[in-house]
Formats: structure tokens, C-alpha cells, sequence
């Protein structure tokens, strides 16, 4: 199994920046990608950005060109760097890892830390 633990959340100014960082352990070898989802209230879980092992990337149309996604040498760590901040930013922001593929399931999760942009 593989345990994630978020943190780096907090509450910013638009227009601000933030980086929230995810640290792996337990089977962190077997992962095959590493992302971050996020969950505003009434809305569904959205992927928004994820780095594969061989360092391909994924970003959310919402924020290409905001957000930038980086993964540690050894592979264990991934963070999310947020420009240009907006209110709907505002979410609890997840860490993911699958050991299968992120087109096909993200099988470990993180307890999500809280971003909150004031406008």
C-alpha cells in the first residue's frame, strides 16, 4: 500500500501564489504516477494536474499556464506550484499515486489540505 500525506494548504489573496507538496510512503516504488485532484463544495472531484514516472504531464484546461506539477528525484514527493490564484481555485486539494495507470484508476489517496482563494 501506499500512504500519501498533503500539505501546504492555506488561505490566499487572489492572485497570489501557493505550493502544496505530497510525500509517499509504503510501496512508493510501485507507483507509476503521481497527481492532485481537487473538490469544491457541491461539486464532483476533478483531476487536476498529474505527472507520470517518466515525467509526462497532465493539466486541467482550467488551469494550463497557472499551475505547474514537479516530482522529486527519487520520486516520492510531487508538488504543485499555483500562480495567479483565483476564487475558484477554492478546494480541498487531494494527492493521488496509481500503481496501474492514471487513465485507468488512482488506487491511493491522500486526506486533502484546504486552499482557499478570498477575492
Amino acid at each position: 500500500q501506499v500512504q500519501l500525506v498533503e500539505s501546504g494548504g492555506d488561505l490566499v489573496q487572489a492572485g497570489g501564489s501557493l505550493v502544496l507538496s505530497c510525500v509517499a510512503s509504503g510501496s512508493a516504488a510501485r507507483i507509476k504516477a503521481m497527481g492532485w485532484f481537487r473538490q469544491a463544495p457541491g461539486k464532483q472531484r476533478e483531476l487536476v494536474a498529474y505527472i507520470s514516472n517518466g515525467g509526462a504531464t497532465y493539466y486541467a484546461d482550467a488551469v494550463k499556464g497557472r499551475f505547474t506539477i514537479a516530482r522529486s528525484i527519487a520520486g516520492n514527493t510531487v508538488s504543485l506550484h499555483m500562480y495567479s490564484l483565483k476564487a475558484e481555485d477554492t478546494a480541498v486539494y487531494l494527492c493521488a499515486a496509481t500503481t496501474i495507470s492514471p487513465d485507468t484508476e488512482w488506487d491511493s489517496w491522500g486526506h486533502g489540505t484546504q486552499v482557499t482563494v478570498s477575492s
